[in-house]
């Protein structure tokens, strides 16, 4: 996150409180947003409106803190509507790393999936905004009615039409680590062979394969579907794009993912997304690179 700037030094009891927070402000709002970036911002906001703010009415700064960045949220997501329209392709959340060990709270890990994240792109911003802090962050429903400014009554019709929509598409379960690894194994032996068999046998019916380019870069505009569509895009397009590049296994959006090197920067991200069985629904291709250059430590630094 960008560094807080201003009179830290001269109020450490204000930055303590919020630095308590910010790992939950920024979960909150990447999950929101589907974009690393963009939280940042607002998080970032979100500090210098405490900053600006008479610290000594607010009784509980979680909360204070919590509501003014879900609020500047949800505006934000209204300032970006008229983008997303324009956006060039499949539009796919921004990918971020996260603990090697993501399976401390299972929930959690599930939540940051790039499958939960477009199926959250799919709730209104009050419906994304109301599950998340009840379902995701446990924030019992008058807080939650007091962040969104709204009644209880209406938080909770808002929870229960997201929850309807989350549990059709199936995107919460969490693919145990071994089948993970099989599925690593396999795409990896495909793009740098072009032998597909091994991943074939893993693949669900009605699997599909994104990729973001944003227009930026080249990459299919249309998404892949079926067996014989992806398969067939695995061999004759990523085994020849990619046959000279280094790829990274690393830990992506809360499961194994993959980062694809050429040159000495990231090209490509890979992740996945599980059907209830713990077969392979989804191939996410990020190859936007915006979206990317938050991957790279050199980047970052």
């Amino acid at each position: 996150m960008k560094q807080v700037s201003g009179t830290d030094e001269r109020r450490p009891g204000q930055l303590q409180a919020f630095e308590a927070v910010r790992p939950r402000l920024l979960g909150l709002a990447y999950r929101i947003l589907g974009s690393h970036a963009d939280a940042e911002d607002a998080v970032q906001d979100t500090f210098l409106k405490w900053q600006a703010d008479e610290r000594e009415a607010v009784a509980n700064p979680a909360a204070w803190l919590t509501t003014v960045c879900t609020r500047h949220c949800l505006d934000m997501l209204r300032a970006g509507d008229r983008a997303r329209v324009d956006y060039v392709g499949p539009w796919l959340p921004e990918p971020v790393q996260t603990a090697a060990d993501a399976g401390e709270d299972v929930a959690m890990a599930a939540s940051l999936t790039t499958a939960f994240l477009l199926a959250l792109q799919r709730l209104t911003p009050k419906e994304r905004a109301a599950y998340l802090l009840y379902e995701i962050f446990d924030m019992p429903y008058p807080d939650v009615a007091r962040t969104l400014g709204l009644q209880e009554p209406a938080c909770r019709q808002l929870v229960a039409r997201a929850r309807g929509h989350i549990e059709r598409g199936k995107v919460r379960q969490v693919t145990p680590p071994d089948r993970q690894r099989r599925l690593l194994d396999a795409f990896g032996e495909a793009v740098a062979t072009g032998s597909t068999s091994r991943l074939a046998r893993l693949l669900a019916a009605d699997v599909r394969l994104s990729a973001d380019g944003g227009g930026k870069v080249s990459a299919t505009r249309r998404i892949m579907r079926g067996p014989a569509e992806v398969l067939r895009f695995v061999e004759a397009g990523l085994h020849v794009w990619w046959a000279g590049a280094a790829i990274e296994e690393v830990a992506l959006n809360g499961g194994r993912g993959l980062l694809v090197r050429d040159g000495g920067g990231i090209t490509a991200a890979v992740s996945f997304g599980y059907d209830a069985d713990g077969r392979l629904g989804d191939i996410f291709v990020m190859r936007n690179p915006d979206k990317l250059a938050r991957l790279d430590p050199a980047a970052l630094h």
